[in-house]
């Protein structure tokens, strides 16, 4: 094998194919910035819905992030729901009768509960039915027959949430509920 120096011609392709220190330092510099800007402009909004310039959000790459939609949701909704509030009352389940009594709950709202009765069981079913559906879709959450529940509640959707009670009983009986949280109450249906 015969290796020959390069030719004059060559040699200046050579040298000038090679980048000084200075215009290696430039040319990183600006790569580096546009590289800076791409991740504030495009890849924090679409990707983590992180967007500090705004320019994410006119561009619409912050719709991309679904937890970013995820997370103003309830953000959103809960500008909504009135205040927390805490209330009590007291609800006679008429002999062989039923009662429904519920609340316009916002998706992802918390509600603590719990209810009693005069000591006699009764049936119940706790259910939501999402907001504006009409195709007689609804819930359970816990359907059992008790004289005392308590618990704390997170609505999985928006709409009305709250108890179906039904009494087999020959008297009537006597409910002693208490909330708190972000509602509205609807009330006896």
């Amino acid at each position: 094998m015969t290796i020959t120096e390069p030719t004059g011609d060559t040699r200046q392709e050579l040298e000038h194919s090679v980048l000084s220190r200075k215009a290696l330092l430039v040319s990183s510099s600006i790569a580096a910035a546009l590289a800076s800007l791409a991740l504030l402009i495009a890849i924090l909004p679409a990707e983590y819905g992180i967007d500090p310039t705004g320019v994410g959000a006119k561009l619409g790459l912050t719709t991309l992030n679904k937890s970013s939609a995820e997370a103003a949701a309830p953000a959103a909704n809960k500008a909504e729901q009135p205040p927390y509030t805490e209330d009590s009352v007291t609800i006679v389940i008429p002999a062989s009768g039923s009662l429904e009594y519920k609340f316009q709950i916002g998706q992802y709202n918390a509600m603590k509960y719990a209810w009693k009765t005069n000591g006699e069981l009764l049936f119940f079913d706790f259910h939501g039915e999402p907001e504006g559906d009409t195709s007689g879709f609804f819930e359970s959450y816990a359907v059992s027959t008790a004289s005392e529940v308590r618990g704390t509640f997170t609505a999985p959707f928006a709409g009305s949430h709250g108890w179906y009670w039904k009494n087999k009983g020959r008297a009537p009986v006597t409910v002693t509920l208490t909330t708190g949280g972000q509602y509205s109450i609807i009330g006896r249906q």
